[in-house]
């Protein structure tokens, strides 16, 4: 099918668009499956199903010590180089190794703990136990689709996403009619081997072409580099997963798990879609901002990608606030109390949109300190408003805290960018 030729002038509308046939397609099947589940495990199954998720949000980013960002960075500046390139793998290989080595040896020899922590159960032990075996295949399909994502291949990236997300829900549907909930967990556990498989199979070829296997070798020379992301990454990914296994248990302890269920569930909702969005500016938005070097193409990039994707973005959230209800209905029956949790998710999805897109040039720039310190600002806010506010407010006190967190972590990536702009043009003044 052929583009209109707005879409061609326009690159990220370009990506916007092919991304918008699999996210719809995505979202169908999500919509399904999620019913499922909420008529067949309920909302405890739920809040189980979203610990699991945490977990295997915080094993992408340790298992590589966090070197995906790094690896989208380098690749797309020195595509061209080799000799350089084998030098950026054999470190990437190096801290991929000792992340999964840890991770693998953590969830064996603590599964015990982890499945009570997680699902206050031992009977989940096998869960934790299958994570472990998953690993490396965790790994391996985060740097491989870092390469992807460094290339800019969009199109077939996209078709490659959902022909694994396909296969992840046949695998959870079948898990469920086996074996329940626990059936559900297991498909979860093993999904990362599914779409490594996928992705190598689509991708070999292109992987081969970039990544010389035989020449990987003990080269540190590039870790130094690498390592700055692994701070960034432990801070937005592993420390935001962290934080949200305890909001969910408080709310379970301090509420009920139910309610715990209803927020999992609202949460479940907002990164179908802004799995969308992150996927766009890891294949245009970093890659370009990256290559810019000025303040004034900054400007000038930032509004492009404004104009581009935040109207869209607000007419979708507007459609999905003004349907809540017919939603709630379609993927989660019975689930009623979430839909005072609609509007502060939805306002505080869209200031996080904004805060995004500027705060990716701490990732192409490598400002560690200042992403570290703006992503520490948004967890505490969060952490300790939802805290607070669930006092008053119960569930939906986490949902404003997430929109004021957002409020809070905007103003400082703001000023973040301003400091930055600012040095480097007293740096370039004669």
């Amino acid at each position: 099918m052929k583009l209109p030729r707005f879409l061609k002038s326009n690159l990220i509308l370009k990506i916007t668009s092919v991304n918008s046939t699999v996210i719809i397609i995505r979202l169908i099947i999500a919509l399904f499956i999620q019913r499922i589940l909420a008529v067949m495990v309920g909302e405890a199954g739920i809040a189980k199903i979203g610990q699991l998720r945490n977990v295997t949000a915080m094993l992408m980013s340790f298992t590589t010590l966090g070197v995906s960002n790094g690896v989208i960075k380098y690749l797309s500046e020195l595509k061209s180089d080799k000799h350089v390139l084998n030098k950026l793998f054999s470190a990437t290989f190096i801290l991929g190794s000792i992340g999964t080595i840890v991770s693998s040896i953590v969830l064996l020899v603590f599964a015990d703990e982890i499945s009570l922590y997680l699902f206050s159960d031992l009977s989940y032990k096998i869960i934790v136990q299958l994570l472990a075996v998953a690993v490396p295949f965790i790994a391996l399909h985060r740097i491989f689709n870092s390469v992807i994502s460094g290339l800019s291949d969009y199109k077939s990236y996209a078709k490659v996403e959902l022909f694994a997300y396909i296969l992840s829900a046949m695998a959870l549907l079948l898990g469920l009619h086996l074996k329940s909930l626990t059936g559900v967990l297991v498909a979860i556990a093993l999904t990362p081997i599914i779409q490594f498989s996928v992705l190598l199979m689509v991708f070999g070829k292109t992987l081969r072409l970039y990544i010389k296997f035989h020449e990987i070798k003990w080269e540190t020379s590039y870790i130094k580099p690498l390592l700055g992301f692994t701070m960034m990454s432990f801070v937005s990914t592993f420390l935001l997963n962290s934080v949200e296994l305890d909001v969910r248990t408080q709310i379970s302890d301090r509420i009920n798990i139910e309610e715990a269920g209803y927020w999992t569930a609202m949460t479940f909702i907002s990164k179908n879609y802004m799995v969308f969005i992150s996927g766009i500016l890891a294949l245009y938005v970093l890659p370009k901002f990256s290559s810019i070097t000025t303040r004034s193409g900054f400007k000038k990039e930032v509004l492009y990608v404004f104009k581009s994707i935040l109207p869209l973005f607000a007419l979708g959230m507007l459609g999905i606030y003004m349907f809540r209800d017919t939603i709630i209905d379609l993927i989660y029956p019975k689930f009623t109390g979430m839909a005072v949790l609609f509007k502060w998710q939805l306002i505080g999805d869209f200031i996080r949109l904004i805060s995004m897109i500027l705060a990716y040039q701490f990732l192409a720039k490598k400002l560690v300190k200042t992403f570290i310190i703006t992503e520490l600002i948004s967890l505490v806010c969060f952490y300790v408003f939802s805290m607070y506010l669930i006092q008053f407010y119960e569930t939906e006190g986490v949902v404003i805290a997430h929109f004021l967190r957002y409020v809070v972590y905007l103003l400082s990536v703001v000023f973040g960018l301003y400091l930055y702009f600012r040095r480097n043009s007293e740096v370039s003044a004669p």
